[in-house]
């Protein structure tokens, strides 16, 4: 089954694993992106975590200036910067001077998620802010329109793309932005959600019309029950964030297969398992044609993590071959 229409990206946390240094994660990021790059992924996003012990990527800018020195053509996204923990003089700065080394590749996701612990909220200096007074002020100094002028100075827009909950889509479509959904907004009751933005949507400069991408964690292999196995490190790791407060390394598939869980964290598992796509190129293609055709998305960014890199990179190559990568127009 091929899927032509919507374009394809990869979002890469920098996941770290057990017995690796948290340094190969963020290696391991750059390396893939180069990979998808060749496989012809239309871009490559990374994230903000802060003080989690199973990621490492925490400075968006600073990793997608790497990622931008081993790549030429994709393009390169942050999903996302959390807007709440940056002042938005500064996160323009940042990512104009990113764009500077990348021209025209550079595409700017917000968010507005807390930190991971209330140690790190207190770190981060978190206080209640106005996302969409953030999100209009940063628009303001990308486009030049702010009274303090930014450098150095964009030759070309930096397109900005809202990582989306339930309250941030009335947000996009006042502002007439594009939106990342994933997670609640891809069960039940998301379709309506989608439609009221797509009605709300006022057009901008940088957006004429409404625009959905769709964020989930997607593995293949060439059978249902082997990515099904790939997906165990990343749902144990979910399970275990949410049962006793840390977010562990990647463990590999037999030990995360063999550990002893409670009742609660089997069902976070397989909470993770549902919200997933996983299997054989077939089933991996009919169900992703399904979320295309409920969603009406233009862009899946597919968010899959495994302990076993080999198995990562197969997992990326079949998902680029089933969805036909779509140019980077």
């Amino acid at each position: 089954m091929i899927i032509a229409e919507p374009r394809l990206s990869l979002l890469d946390r920098s996941r770290t694993r057990i017995g690796e240094p948290d340094a190969a994660a963020l290696h391991g990021t750059v390396a893939r992106a180069a990979e998808a790059e060749r496989l012809g992924y239309h871009r490559f996003w990374v994230a903000e975590h802060h003080g989690v012990p199973g990621i490492a990527g925490a400075a968006p800018a600073v990793l997608l200036a790497a990622v931008a020195g081993a790549t030429t053509v994709i393009r390169l996204g942050s999903a996302g910067v959390m807007l709440p923990h940056h002042q938005p003089l500064v996160v323009a700065e940042q990512f104009a001077t990113l764009a500077a080394f990348a021209p025209g590749r550079v595409d700017l996701g917000l968010g507005r998620s807390p930190g991971f612990t209330a140690p790190v909220r207190r770190a981060l200096r978190s206080t209640d802010r106005d996302f969409a007074a953030d999100l209009a002020e940063l628009r303001g100094f990308l486009t030049g329109t702010a009274e303090i002028t930014v450098h150095p100075r964009p030759d070309r827009a930096i397109p900005l793309y809202v990582l989306a909950t339930g309250s941030g889509l009335p947000i996009a479509a006042e502002l007439g932005l594009p939106v990342i959904v994933g997670g609640p907004l891809l069960r039940d009751g998301g379709e309506r959600a989608l439609a009221d933005y797509r009605r709300a949507f006022r057009p901008s400069e940088q957006l004429p019309e409404p625009w959905v991408a769709i964020s989930l964690d997607v593995l293949v292999a060439d059978t249902d029950a082997e990515a099904a196995d790939l997906l165990l490190p990343e749902a144990r790791a979910m399970a275990r964030s949410r049962t006793a407060g840390v977010f562990p390394p990647l463990e590999p598939v037999a030990a995360a297969r063999g550990a002893t869980r409670t009742a609660r964290e089997q069902r976070y598992v397989e909470e993770t398992v549902a919200a997933a796509v996983t299997g054989s190129p077939d089933r991996v293609g009919s169900r992703l044609a399904e979320l295309f055709d409920r969603t009406g998305a233009a862009e899946l960014v597919a968010a899959g993590s495994t302990f076993d890199r080999d198995a990562l990179r197969a997992s990326d190559a079949a998902l680029a071959a089933l969805l036909g990568s779509r140019s980077r127009s």
